[in-house]
């Protein structure tokens, strides 16, 4: 039977971090590119695996290449995006108030009347 270190790897990490893990699914296929692991899960953890801008999937990504290298494989992740997962709707972006985050703790202008720029010029760092 073929080396299966980073299938089961990969059950046990995503295992740890989803809410379903029961529906956990890994397919592990071998061809001339190196091993192909198709991860399968429940839709509503689609977004646990895949992260805040991808991050985790890459983490995860990063991981199996590193388990691949070290058995002399080339590992690749597809993610399969189950049949009911949805992307959460993008946010619209609020205009801020100008000022930057705390509008309401801004300082008070500072009056530059009184400050002497004649040496500007002269200025060196």
């Amino acid at each position: 039977m073929p080396d299966m270190q980073d299938k089961d790897f990969l059950e046990m990490i995503v295992k740890a971090i989803v809410g379903h893990p029961d529906k956990v699914e890994v397919d592990r296929t071998v061809d001339e590119m190196g091993v192909l692991l198709t991860l399968k899960t429940d839709p509503e953890d689609m977004g646990y695996v895949i992260g805040r801008r991808g991050q985790t999937a890459q983490s995860i990504r990063t991981l199996l290449k590193i388990v691949g290298a070290k058995n002399n494989a080339r590992v690749n992740l597809k993610i399969y995006e189950p049949e009911g997962s949805t992307k959460p709707p993008r946010r619209e972006r609020t205009e801020r108030p100008q000022g930057g985050h705390n509008a309401e703790h801004q300082q008070a202008p500072v009056d530059t009347s009184m400050v002497d720029i004649d040496d500007i010029d002269n200025l060196t760092i």
